[in-house]
């Protein structure tokens, strides 16, 4: 073929791909509303995976999600994961995990998207300005529990598989779906579902896409780190039942005491972690690393400001963002069968449990970890001697994940901003934990690209959680033409 009339073929179909993405694109525009209050019914579902008294909603959740999918035609599954074991010795069945299938063309790539419905916990009464289960918006700002944590984006991935179809275009790659509903408590059963479909559900996949995280600033991010979480319990028990602490105070050695004493060895007031060997094992930082942080949009201020501290624990941008993404820390989360309702009430408690994590980083393990923080807590409580009895356990173990941003996931994932948002994507790391992304990454061996929409203001598990119409209806058409991108990716890409 000669040069002009390749030229001239090229043109044809760059001009066909511009001309399907803006009627795809325009879809989206003119079906906005529907997509809102599609998210509306979702949000409405209190889908509290930590509360086992809404277990029932969880169901309801799934099913709901699946007669989604079934209705679009594709291949649909609820898979059974088991049950879950309580605290006190009962069981409760888990959700079921929903998994679906669009196109099964072997010329063409299989993207595997994976999303969540359910959401942590949320009450008026915990400072909401509205009901959280209620899709609020304001000034172009959708306010409800779930809203971008994760039930925006996992409609999103689905209104982009819809736009296709509703405009009788073929999908430029095979696309499936596994939504749970555990990932706020650990993903309960899932890796043990991963591992049993591995040879067969994700036999063909190519790819893993994960839209669970936001954007650091106003502009466009793909997310390659996430840090996992090590979560404890440390209860210490003493006397038999809670005493009065007029008549009892001054004899007895107090639970609550003891376990404060415990928790303040933890992390020192400049946020040093103190238990031996967590530092140490953490993956230095490189100079490629430090420069692509020096990069990143982002205002150190701005952040200040919007989470309302008149000091941070580091002044500059690259030390804030290293510390967020890439080196872990101790939170303590709180105290159960402490005092805690309004009023006073003079309790020694016989019995209390904090709740905290270490977010762990590359190249931490939660064996070690759970190892390391056992022994430590035991040997600080021994020095107390007290009669009290402390039990340190591990409920949550999650691995952190980290990417090759040179894969060709990453470039499609660049040109797919660019395109929507006339802007350059930033490279950053996520500080949270998404538990299955190491999962996948481990058992399935398929690389793996998370791809956020939620914004960076979205107040993700606090008060007053959001989706902006504009991230939720711009997401859509960067998911729309990132399977494009996605379908020009040469085969021999794994």
């Amino acid at each position: 073929m000669h040069l002009p009339a390749v030229l001239s073929l090229l043109l044809v179909v760059s001009t066909v791909q511009a001309f399907q993405y803006t009627e795809l694109a325009q879809f989206i525009d003119s079906h906005q509303e529907e997509y809102v209050e599609t998210l509306r019914d979702w949000v409405a579902i209190e889908s509290d995976s930590s509360n086992v008294m809404r277990r029932n909603d969880l169901h309801r959740m799934m099913e709901l999600v699946a007669q989604k999918l079934r209705l679009m035609g594709g291949t649909v599954e609820l898979v059974d994961i088991g049950e879950q074991e309580l605290p006190d010795g009962q069981t409760l069945l888990l959700p079921k995990v929903v998994t679906a299938q669009f196109g099964t063309d072997v010329n063409k790539h299989t993207v595997c998207v994976y999303g969540h419905v359910d959401v942590q916990p949320a009450k008026l009464e915990d400072g909401w300005a509205t009901d959280p289960y209620n899709l609020t918006d304001i000034n172009g700002h959708l306010y409800g529990r779930g809203a971008s944590d994760n039930k925006a984006p996992v409609l999103a991935w689905i209104h982009a598989v819809g736009a296709y179809q509703a405009l009788n275009m073929e999908l430029p790659v095979n696309v499936k779906f596994v939504i749970e509903g555990m990932e706020e408590t650990g993903s309960n059963g899932l890796d043990a579902m991963i591992l049993a479909q591995r040879d067969t559900f994700f036999s063909d996949v190519d790819y893993i896409i994960i839209s669970d995280c936001g954007w650091l600033s106003r502009r466009p991010a793909l997310t390659y780190g996430t840090r996992g979480n090590c979560y404890f319990f440390a209860e210490v028990e003493g006397p038999k039942q809670d005493l009065h602490s007029g008549v009892y105070g001054g004899t007895v050695i107090e639970p609550m005491t003891d376990l404060i004493g415990i928790l303040d060895t933890l992390i020192s007031p400049s946020g040093k972690i103190l238990i031996p060997g967590i530092r140490e094992a953490v993956a230095p930082l490189s100079d490629e690393e430090w420069k692509r942080y020096q990069d990143i949009q982002f205002d150190v201020e701005d952040y200040k400001n919007k989470i309302g501290v008149s000091q941070l624990m580091y002044s500059n941008k690259v030390d804030l963002l290293a510390h967020r993404w890439r080196y872990p820390t101790v939170t303590i989360h709180g105290i159960e069968g402490a005092f805690s309702d309004p009023g006073t009430k003079t309790v020694i408690p016989a019995k209390v449990t904090a709740k905290f994590s270490i977010r762990q980083v590359p190249d931490m393990d939660p064996a070690m970890v759970k190892k390391q923080v056992t022994d430590y807590l035991h040997s600080v409580f021994a020095k107390r001697k007290s009669p009290n009895k402390l039990k340190v356990t591990m409920v949550i173990g999650a691995k952190p994940w980290l990417a090759d941003t040179q894969h060709p996931l990453y470039e499609a994932g660049k040109i797919a901003i660019k395109r929507v948002f006339d802007m350059d994507a930033d490279l950053i790391r996520e500080g949270g934990t998404i538990p299955i992304a190491r999962t996948f990454q481990d058992v399935l061996g398929k690389s793996i690209i998370m791809m956020p929409i939620g914004g960076f203001d979205d107040g993700m598990h606090s008060q007053n959680e959001k989706m902006s119409r504009y991230n939720y209806i711009e997401g859509t058409k960067l998911f729309i033409s990132y399977l494009n991108e996605v379908s020009q990716i040469q085969k021999t890409s794994v």
